[in-house]
């Protein structure tokens, strides 16, 4: 066993990582996929799985169960692996994950499926939250900016690449293969973290705070089901969305009185003191709100009045991805070279906010190549704030805290994206019900009826005047849900004015030497060692 240079010196930094470092990012990115490829996958194989297993009733709870089980335990695993070490926890996640993907792909009904759905969303939880707080233990904020790209990577070809993968999954070998797919891809991982992966044992006297755990888990499932129920199953006024209002308000309310007293809070409130990690977290959790909202929106634009090909959707968003990806991989480099990050959060809000307002612009002649440039204004911003937002929270707290920082900012995300996918939703099915039924009279209101969002087929079916109604229906509603969008923007912009540029940890002699900054409550000093 050989041991590695402390990350704090740069000394692994300046030249080329170890090749047991590489192997373990290749790990932690298929983790990665395999957390962000799911969602994807499944949505193309839906039609197949309810054809096959009946209760379509109950098809929007196998990703509701998935998602609320992923939120909830987001946070949880972040201070298992603080407390207990970040290689057991992380190992566990992947295992329950695919525990959960094999006993989904055997569902012999939709409750077996959505059961097992939620199996695999309590791993999921980890996968994330893993790959984040290793990678934060393994290199030192100065150096990680080189490997923004490489996530930025995985994410878009993940959203590209899900829905291909997916329908051809599902064509040539069945349904379940959607989920067993994931069993060879989590394997290899979990073979090449549990081989290579040698980072400091760690073992806690404290008793976790099982409380806490409850209060939050109540909290974020009342969020999640308000978000996806509110407007849809149910009306936002109806009094189970107002039950569920007052349970999240009252257990998250009682969650964060609990952790001023509690021994081992799940997630220690003194992390938010830092004006930097709660600048991030506010600023993460609008970048979920818009990138969520916006690749639901755009595929259904391109669809519905450009006329494109529903098969290839995940093509759609090549614009917006490429340049978010190009971006991110640029950002990393200039903040690894220069120890310079501010302009990327400030540079990052304000093209995200021109680049929504421009797609709040589109109509029924906007051609594919302008709506082309407008996502891509859309993705430059993207990749300004991404991976930034994680790499600036995580240099604003203690090594000891790296877990619960990478997990908070993770839930935040994932909270964003469920307030922006029901909101913007909401606000876009009013549009188009109200459009519809202007143009289109007591036909249009019947067409939008059941769902303001028509596939392909039943678009086909409807007589041209209706057709072209419905055209200018979803292009009013996606310009009300931009126009939303932007002026949330707005907010990550004026919270990223207010980020101070802290050094940051691994950035050579002068930041090593550098006091903690009282403002942003990390020390300077978080050499870590890993053994190989």
């Amino acid at each position: 066993m050989a041991e590695t240079p402390q990350a704090g010196t740069g000394e692994t930094g300046a030249g080329k990582q170890p090749r047991s470092v590489r192997v373990v990012l290749l790990a932690l990115m298929i983790a990665m996929m395999l957390a962000m490829l799911d969602n994807m996958i499944i949505g193309t194989a839906m039609p197949t799985i309810v054809g096959e297993l009946g209760g379509l009733e109950h098809l929007s709870w196998v990703v509701t169960a998935y998602t609320l089980a992923t939120a909830a335990s987001t946070p949880l695993w972040g201070k298992l692996g603080d407390m207990y070490g970040r290689k057991g926890a992380f190992m566990t996640s992947i295992v329950i994950f695919l525990v959960g993907s094999a006993l989904s792909g055997m569902a012999q009904d939709m409750g077996q499926l959505i059961g097992f759905r939620a199996v695999q969303g309590l791993g999921a939880g980890g996968l994330m939250v893993g790959v984040m707080a290793i990678i934060g233990d393994l290199i030192p904020p100065r150096e990680r900016g080189k490997y923004q790209g490489m996530m930025a990577g995985v994410m878009a070809l993940a959203m590209i690449g899900g829905p291909l993968v997916g329908g051809t999954i599902t064509d040539h070998w069945g349904w379940r293969w959607s989920f067993y797919i994931n069993l060879p891809l989590g394997a290899v991982a979990l073979v090449a973290v549990s081989a290579v992966l040698h980072l400091p044992k760690k073992r806690s006297q404290a008793r976790i705070d099982y409380l806490g755990a409850a209060l939050l888990t109540i909290g974020i499932t009342a969020v999640v089901l308000v978000t996806t129920w509110g407007g849809t199953e149910y009306a936002w006024t109806s009094a189970r969305i107002m039950e569920l209002i007052g349970i999240g308000v009252a257990a998250l309310v009682g969650f964060v009185f609990w952790q001023t007293r509690a021994a081992e809070p799940i997630v220690p409130l003194h992390i938010f003191r830092s004006r930097n990690f709660t600048l991030m977290s506010v600023i993460g959790f609008i970048v979920g709100f818009v990138m969520f909202g916006a690749t639901l929106f755009l595929p259904l634009y391109q669809q519905s009045v450009q006329g494109a090909s529903a098969t290839n959707s995940g093509l759609l968003l090549l614009p917006m991805l490429g340049a978010m990806l190009v971006t991110s991989m640029v950002a990393g480099r200039v903040t690894t070279n220069t120890g310079r990050y501010k302009i990327f959060p400030v540079l990052g809000g304000a093209l995200m906010t021109v680049g929504l307002f421009l797609l709040s612009t589109m109509d029924t002649d906007t051609t594919r190549f302008t709506s082309g440039l407008y996502m891509a204004v859309v993705g430059l911003g993207m990749g300004c704030l991404m991976q930034i937002t994680m790499l600036v929270a995580q240099n604003s707290v203690e090594m000891k805290d790296m877990g619960v920082a990478s997990s908070s900012t993770t839930l935040f995300r994932t909270l964003g994206s469920s307030f922006g996918v029901a909101i913007m939703g909401a606000l876009f099915n009013h549009r188009v019900q109200d459009v519809m039924a202007e143009r289109a009279g007591a036909l249009g209101s019947k067409v939008t009826e059941s769902s303001a969002q028509l596939d392909a087929a039943s678009l086909a079916k409807l007589p041209e005047a209706a057709r072209e109604a419905y055209q200018h229906a979803v292009s009013s509603g996606t310009h009300g849900a931009f126009l939303l969008g932007a002026a949330v923007a707005v907010l990550a912009l004026v919270a990223s004015v207010f980020v101070k540029e802290v050094p940051l940890k691994g950035a050579g002699p002068q930041a090593a030497d550098a006091p903690a900054d009282g403002d942003d409550g990390a020390s300077a000093k978080t050499p870590v060692t890993e053994t190989v």
